[in-house]
């Protein structure tokens, strides 16, 4: 019986997979004379189905064996309709004639408003009604990510340009190449679940792709676009936002007739040529006033960062009673130092479902899942289920890189690669730190460079500190690391070393270990106050030795682990013995007359007189780091966290325990803090935040290395920190009692300098500040700041004051990337 059963399945599958039988349709999209158009979409009428042809007009779309009708539509062009029998593999090129905008019965009259006008109040008035209409959907999601350069000089820092990126002779070349098919998911307000079902990386079919649907997911309906994309600190007006008649003048450039639609082009200008807006056309439909499609653009005047122009281009398919996007691409051009690059993205959206009625819960922190088994799909599957076929350019670049990923697996090519990289020179153990690496087995050890590891201060005179890591790389970017670290003072003639070491275990649950033991010279200030190159440049041209250092020999152990989404746990065991420090050298490259180093003592300048008597301290802490909202990103490599709308909360208890292991502290401590930075305030740019408050529950024996210590400075240059105080002393106002303190820096990004035609052009940002601290021994004392920056550089002036005494102000100077 159970045999008869199999037959009849067998027949039943058989029959099934005759009648699912798919051909493949392909062929040419161009105009009469034969010029290709590039990334028409085409769609099966009557349903969300479709594809996209690529940048030289070529398609292929695998459909069922049957009749289908098929609509081929580019913006700028008439729709065009084909009713095909298939029950084969067929090849169906079409020629798209040039739509023809007319302007037929519309009388403009000189000094009249422009007829586009009208037709944009219209979308206005129902731009909220539309933004309603995809409240939520489902569709499958394909995207394609390419980025090249079309220039690049001869040497960059001294490397061959063309061996080290791999590029032809004229230097150009494919960087990146990438594909992804994914289950996208979309409820309003901004809630996002994608699942990505394949993936491929040229030259790296291990490698998970980095597309997201949702990037590609722009809504012309909403007020602002692209917050938070890093193209600029300030957000875009759309052409049909509420206030867009504010920033834009709007020309008819004709009407055309699709299906019995009539459709308006309008050409989107700016009022004002630096304002955060777009360029372009756009296309409104008569009566119902939606907008059928885009190709508008944001150039340098508008404020974007490092590109020349983006373009984004999309056209719309009808979903039931509304318009969803069928294909959406952003295509980019710009140059950075010498190098010229150009690229797209884009996204082929069909098999909607707009009412699909998701399940309470159905959305929750993971905004992208990828499974391992996304990049295993093989070249056939590609050939067959892509929507955008391949360009040669890119069929090339899939061939080269692949064959080469194949022989950089093996360990021949490794060992050989190998032995030119790991090729010893003393320019690289000097500048640049010199690295001995076996890819084939993942272990990787590095030199630190020499240059960097020699310094002064008037603790220990001339220096050397020097370190050697050792990493081995497991599965899933598991890995740990070994650590030794030598240092000597050449005027203390005092010798330290450590050993840290840290066990990276659990990628997704972000999990690791960290311990480490032995001894080193610590900053008095456990938040840090300034690097040991800062400090002795300081010292030997300035007469400035801003930094105090104490001896510590230790043994501690850290645990951290993810233990909910966004919630953070972390516990770390800490032993120590402490030596306070006194000057050794007063050594200087220019001496300034009635100037000199203070010593070590932060509260005695002039004398040399022990901070803190030695002790011992065995001290334990925990913390939890909760980020609310916070999305992540799941891969089989591991968890990756993504920006959040919304701020962290930090708490940590630290305690003291007197006697054990011959302690002789005894404190408990406790600290809140929360934090938000690059909060959008759309065209007003971005505020950031950062609240602490803490206090020592129990003081009874409490050093001063163990106080609660802050960001302060002293010094006019300065790496740029929101917690960071621009003119409190970095350890005379740390306390043992209890404190609050804020920061607060609101950026304009460059909402004032864009009006100064003398500034507009170096895309300076200003910003305002205010930092505040009270404590028992400094109440109330408050900074007030203003500055401009560009890049990670800027500066500013500001005045602090002590309740309402000013007590210092002046130029500071942030330096960083």
């Amino acid at each position: 019986m159970n045999r008869y059963l199999i037959l009849f399945s067998f027949f039943i599958f058989q029959a099934f997979i005759t009648h699912a039988q798919n051909y493949q349709l392909s062929g040419k999209i161009s105009e009469p004379g034969g010029e290709t158009i590039p990334f028409t979409s085409v769609l099966v009428k009557g349903t969300s189905k479709g594809a996209s042809a690529n940048a030289e007009g070529m398609y292929q779309l695998s459909l069922e064996k049957g009749n289908h009708v098929l609509v081929f539509k580019s913006i700028g062009f008439k729709a065009v309709e084909r009713a095909i029998v298939l029950n084969k593999d067929l090849v169906l090129n079409i020629e798209m004639e040039a739509e023809s905008y007319t302007l037929q019965n519309i009388v403009i009259t000189p000094n009249a408003e422009d007829p586009a006008y009208a037709i944009i109040r219209e979308a206005i008035r129902l731009r909220k009604k539309h933004l309603a209409e995809s409240d939520e959907f489902y569709c499958m999601a394909y995207t394609k990510g390419m980025q090249k350069l079309v220039g690049a000089p001869r040497k960059f820092f001294g490397r061959d340009v063309q061996k080290t990126l791999n590029l032809d002779t004229n230097r150009k070349g494919i960087l990146y190449l990438s594909e992804s098919q994914s289950k996208f998911n979309y409820k309003r307000p901004g809630k996002v679940h994608e699942e990505m079902l394949s993936s491929k990386i040229s030259g790296n079919n291990a490698g998970f792709s980095f597309n997201k649907a949702s990037d590609l997911m722009v809504n012309f309906y909403e007020n602002l676009l692209l917050e938070g994309s890093g193209l600029s600190a300030r957000s875009f007006v759309s052409p049909i936002a509420d206030n867009a008649l504010f920033y834009y003048r709007y020309k008819l450039l004709g009407i055309s007739e699709e299906n019995g639609i009539r459709i308006n082009k309008i050409e989107v200008i700016p009022r004002r040529t630096n304002d955060p807006v777009f360029r372009g056309i756009i296309y409104i439909s008569e009566d119902s006033w939606r907008i059928m499609g885009t190709q508008l653009y944001l150039s340098a005047e508008a404020g974007i960062n490092l590109l020349d122009t983006l373009q984004i281009s999309q056209q719309f398919i009808q979903v039931d009673k509304t318009y969803m996007p069928s294909m959406s691409k952003f295509e980019f051009k710009g140059a950075v130092i010498g190098f010229k690059f150009e690229g797209y993205f884009i996204g082929v959206f069909n098999d909607y479902n707009v009412k699909p009625q998701f399940k309470k819960g159905f959305f929750t922190g993971e905004i992208l899942k990828v499974t391992k088994t996304v990049n295993k799909k093989d070249s056939l599957y590609w050939a067959n289920s892509r929507p955008i076929p391949l360009s040669l350019e890119e069929e090339m670049d899939y061939h080269r890189k692949d064959s080469i990923a194949l022989r950089r697996q093996s360990k021949a090519y490794l060992d050989s690669l190998e032995r030119a990289n790991n090729r010893f020179g003393l320019g690289k153990l000097l500048i640049t730190g010199y690295s001995l690496n076996n890819r084939y087995e993942k272990k990787y050890i590095s030199f630190s460079p020499l240059f960097s590891a020699i310094f002064f201060n008037t603790v220990e005179g001339f220096a050397l500190k020097y370190s050697v890591s050792y990493r081995k790389v497991l599965e899933d970017r598991k890995y740990y690391a070994i650590t030794p670290t030598v240092r000597y003072g050449f005027s203390n003639k005092t010798f330290t070393a450590n050993l840290q070491a840290t066990y990276f275990y659990d990628p997704v649950k972000r999990a690791s270990f960290l311990a480490g033991i032995g001894s080193d010279i610590m900053d008095l200030n456990n938040l840090g106050t300034m690097s040991l190159f800062t400090n002795s440049i300081n010292s030997l041209f300035f007469n400035k030795n801003y930094l105090k250092l104490y001896k510590k020999e230790y043994a501690f152990l850290t645990a951290s682990r993810e233990i909910a989404n966004g919630l953070q746990a972390s516990f770390k065991l800490n032993y120590s013995r402490n030596y306070s420090l006194k000057n050794h050298s007063d050594f200087t490259f220019i001496k300034k007359e009635g100037e000199g180093y203070t010593s070590n003592n932060p509260f005695t300048p002039d004398s040399e007189s022990p901070l803190f008597p030695n002790y011992r301290s065995f001290a334990l802490s925990a913390g939890l780091s909760y980020t609310i909202g916070q999305e992540y990103i799941t891969r089989p490599d591991g968890k990756f966290y993504q920006e959040s709308k919304y701020p962290r909360l930090l708490l940590n208890y630290r305690k003291g325990v007197k006697s054990l292991f011959g302690s002789d502290v005894d404190y408990d401590l406790v600290t809140m803090e929360v934090a938000k930075e690059r909060i959008s305030t759309g065209l007003l740019g971005y505020f950031s935040f950062a609240a602490g408050a803490g206090k020592f529950l129990n003081n009874r024996q409490v050093y001063y290395p163990e106080v609660k210590h802050f960001l302060g400075n002293n010094s006019t240059a300065f790496p740029p920190n929101l917690r960071k105080f621009r003119y409190l002393d970095f350890y005379t106002y740390s306390t043992h009692q209890q404190y609050a303190e804020a920061h607060i820096e609101h950026n304009f990004a460059g909402f004032l300098t864009n009006k100064i035609p003398l500034l507009r052009k170096l895309k300076l940002e200003e910003y305002i500040g205010v930092n505040y601290l009270t404590q028992p021994q400094k109440r109330n004392y408050t900074e007030f700041y203003f500055g401009v920056q560009r890049l990670g550089f800027g500066v500013s002036y500001g005045y602090a004051f002590d309740e309402s005494k000013r007590v210092a102000q002046g130029f500071r100077l942030a330096y960083g990337l």
